[in-house]
């Protein structure tokens, strides 16, 4: 009986991250109220799942994105390159971020007003950790560590919107140009 009171009990809340990503898709940061009636779900069960619109709108983005992320991070290392693999498992994650632009901009403006999206960064380094973990054997951890730093500047959003909207690239000069800043930073990084 338990078992399928903790399944309900997931399935709710994955109806609900769904119908917010729905509005997010849409570049619309849902209340959860909207979620609940789009998930067919009534509001007060919704708002002891989520209580506030930034925790749904926030675990929403980040239950979307996590499989992307460890996809990606499981494919480095299988190119003997260690430059090339790092090239293109950014280019990847860029690609991601890009089929996902309004959802990364909607979680970047809960961002910006201070609402807490914290939860995203820290994946962003635990997902590069993994990722660009074939590298940390190849030089001091000092120097993976400054790495991991400078690669988590080029993984996000913040990156597509300085070099499309500011700079004015398209999307495959953005993936070129992000390419070609990953091999310096990891070449760099492998010098002696």
């Amino acid at each position: 009986m338990r078992r399928g009171r903790v399944a309900q009990k997931q399935k709710t809340r994955q109806a609900l991250l769904d119908a917010a990503r729905y509005f997010l898709d849409l570049g619309h940061s849902p209340s959860v109220t909207e979620a609940a009636d789009y998930a067919g779900i009534s509001r007060a069960t919704a708002y002891r799942y989520f209580s506030t619109p930034e925790t749904l709108a926030q675990e929403a983005a980040l239950d979307r994105l996590s499989t992307e992320m460890e996809t990606i991070a499981a494919d480095l290392g299988r190119d003997s390159d260690a430059e090339q693999a790092a090239a293109e498992a950014m280019a990847r994650y860029l690609s991601m971020v890009m089929r996902n632009e309004p959802l990364f901009r909607a979680y970047m403006a809960l961002a910006a007003r201070g609402d807490g999206a914290s939860a995203l960064g820290s994946r962003r380094l635990r997902w590069l950790r993994a990722a660009f973990a074939p590298l940390a054997q190849a030089m001091p951890q000092a120097r993976f560590e400054r790495l991991l730093t400078a690669l988590s500047v080029l993984a996000g959003i913040e990156t597509v919107v300085v070099l499309r909207d500011v700079c004015e690239l398209s999307s495959e000069d953005t993936e070129e140009t992000v390419r070609w800043m990953v091999s310096a930073l990891v070449r760099a990084s492998l010098e002696v």
